[in-house]
């Protein structure tokens, strides 16, 4: 997320998630079809309701947090303690230290993930400077891997819906690179780009330094405003620019302020709430599956 992670340095807990998961199975398909709320925190933060360890939660939805977070003092006093220790690079300016910790039991959306390893790291700078309110869980990809999401932000929806069901929309694939999913996206008639799917960016579309060089977009006398932000790592300043357009699954956006990320892991771009909003999502992470049905 612009926002809270993209934690390319945590990405051996993701593959133990995803193997865990894959291990202990899901929760029952009983509710497969049933619609739970997602507000949002801030104006463009996704929260749901989840439990950890069988404690009810709040938690930040974040289809690019390639683990889930706990907060230090929320994983305290669920016991949660020891670990292994490792360095996390966020969206913020520096590097941060986590814990990861395994056998922890994650439920939102009808579903169990039982036996996940889960990071631990201080969310309280992140949470009053993104949420203005206490963060305690950032809900990572294990739930995008678990089960076909949809995902209506406008609607304030999301449910888990049978895999068997066409969605509707424009099917795009997902490719995977440093551990988060993106999507084609074509920007200014250029050729397509990939841009990390993220629905936990709740700011501007991030644009890498290498594309912005690439496309001459500070040196062709574009204006040039700097604006903050950043999340796990600490507060960034960034440059931002004016896309002429940016085109998604065929919707024609224009006018789009990009926020230049200098993170060398950077995907060419990182597309969030504000474009995704525009959308009915349906994610199948699986299947390395996508569909998008613009609104209007």
């Amino acid at each position: 997320m612009e926002s809270v992670p993209c934690m390319t340095t945590l990405c051996r807990a993701a593959a133990i998630a995803v193997l865990t998961l894959l291990a202990s199975g899901v929760g029952s398909t009983q509710n497969a079809a049933r619609t739970y709320p997602l507000s949002l925190a801030a104006g463009s933060r996704l929260q749901i309701d989840a439990k950890v360890n069988g404690r009810a939660v709040v938690a930040l939805l974040d289809s690019a947090a390639e683990t889930t977070i706990l907060d230090r003092k929320f994983a305290h006093a669920l016991n949660l303690t020891g670990g292994q220790a490792v360095a996390g690079q966020g969206s913020g300016q520096a590097s941060f230290t986590a814990t990861l910790i395994s056998g922890v039991q994650l439920d939102a959306l009808g579903l169990s993930l039982a036996n996940q390893t889960v990071a631990v790291a201080d969310l309280t700078d992140v949470g009053h400077r993104l949420l203005h309110q206490q963060l305690d869980v950032i809900l990572g990809r294990e739930i995008f891997d678990a089960a076909r999401l949809a995902i209506d932000i406008e609607g304030r929806r999301i449910a888990v819906v049978p895999r068997g069901r066409k969605p509707q929309g424009v099917r795009l694939e997902l490719v995977t690179e440093h551990g988060v999913e993106t999507v084609p996206v074509r920007v200014e008639g250029s050729g397509p780009v990939r841009a990390t799917l993220d629905l936990g960016n709740g700011s501007q579309i991030l644009i890498s330094a290498a594309l912005a060089r690439r496309m001459n977009l500070l040196t062709g006398g574009r204006p040039v405003s700097i604006v903050r932000g950043g999340g796990l790592g600490g507060e960034a300043t960034r440059q931002v620019v004016r896309l002429g357009d940016l085109e998604l699954a065929g919707r024609r956006f224009t006018g789009v302020e990009a926020a230049i990320d200098p993170q060398p892991s950077a995907s060419d771009l990182n597309i969030g709430v504000s474009i995704l909003r525009h959308f009915r999502i349906t994610t199948d992470f699986a299947n390395h599956s996508v569909w998008l049905d613009a609104r209007d």
